[in-house]
């Protein structure tokens, strides 16, 4: 196919900006939110990687007079990403916008907006298939269970007797021991945030606080966290023609993670998201919106692009409680 194309002519700058926007304040996914955004230039590159063992040993010794200090050293190595392309359009037909009542219908913006969505639920199911769910992490999963827990298992949280503070903190020591990193950030299910706010654990330590009304802040405060993400992102998995079926995107489980708060050299995180902002006419997000037009069909397609990679960094910088609640 020639190059460039009649799509690559059209980026639309005016409706990439409405995406950016939207996207930026839709606080009910938070798949851009979790961990650093790294902008990459080239679509498939690699990166280095430190071993982090010779990090965390003294081989410091003595010296005697007149001798060499003692040798040390670390060793490296590479990793990869690769920033995919995903994509959907809308159309809006001549006849459509020509029938609009302005200002209150602006079809282009809509259309956009809608794109924008659709991509926004795609990087967050990928999200979820990358990092919240069971057997991902280097770290065993915690597993809630409603009787007596036993290795590696806590009393599910909406239980009287759990205890979600000490189950965190516990695991957040375990993973400062093992990796010289506090993990500060925590995601949970909307089913978990419901149960957690109305929990004694909680409710009994803020209570005298200025507000005495249970936020993540304060959440998170108690548990000498940063933060406290609460995704409230929902989708229809119903076909259509059938009856919707909403449901929570995010299970009834958590993710507790180290997360850097800036991507850089020699800076480890449990993960990054590598947008590809070198792709043409593309945003921080590696994100774009194209308008060009479909004379067949008598419309403007409005066409919005993401192009990003969900790396797995560190997989000993996260650990997953299942089944959190009942």
């Amino acid at each position: 196919m020639a190059q460039p194309t009649g799509g690559d002519l059209h980026v639309s700058r005016p409706l990439t900006n409405i995406s950016v926007a939207y996207m930026q304040g839709a606080q009910d996914f938070i798949a851009d939110q979790v961990f650093p955004v790294v902008p990459v230039e080239k679509k498939a590159d690699s990166y280095y990687t430190y071993a982090k063992s010779a990090w965390f040993k003294s081989e410091a010794q003595e010296r005697a007079p007149g001798t060499e200090s003692v040798g040390s050293g670390w060793t490296t190595g590479t990793d990869n990403y690769a920033c995919r392309v995903y994509a959907v359009h809308k159309d809006v037909a001549d006849q459509d916008r020509s029938n609009q009542d302005s200002p209150v219908f602006d079809l282009d913006r809509d259309a956009t907006e809608f794109v924008t969505r659709d991509l926004m639920l795609k990087r967050e199911k990928l999200f979820i298939a990358k990092y919240f769910g069971t057997s991902l992490w280097g770290v065993t999963d915690q597993t809630g269970v409603s009787g007596t827990p036993s290795t590696n298992q806590f009393k599910q949280w909406n239980d009287s007797g759990a205890t979600p503070i000490e189950d965190i903190t516990k695991q957040r020591t375990d993973m400062a021991e093992k990796t010289g990193y506090k993990p500060q950030t925590l995601v949970i299910g909307a089913r978990v945030y419901e149960k957690w706010k109305n929990h004694t654990t909680f409710t009994e330590r803020i209570k005298y606080t200025q507000t005495g009304i249970v936020t993540t802040d304060l959440m998170a405060a108690t548990m000498d966290l940063d933060r406290i993400l609460v995704p409230m992102v929902i989708e229809n998995t119903a076909l259509e023609g059938v009856a919707d079926a909403f449901s929570f995107t995010y299970g009834k489980a958590a993710l507790l993670v180290y997360s850097a708060p800036n991507p850089g050299l020699m800076q480890p995180s449990a993960g990054y998201t590598f947008t590809w902002n070198g792709f043409l006419g593309s945003g921080a997000y590696g994100n774009r919106i194209k308008r060009f037009r479909m004379e067949h069909l008598e419309s403007d397609r409005v066409e919005g692009e993401m192009a990003f990679d969900q790396k797995m960094v560190a997989s000993d910088l996260g650990v997953y409680f299942t089944s959190a609640v009942a």
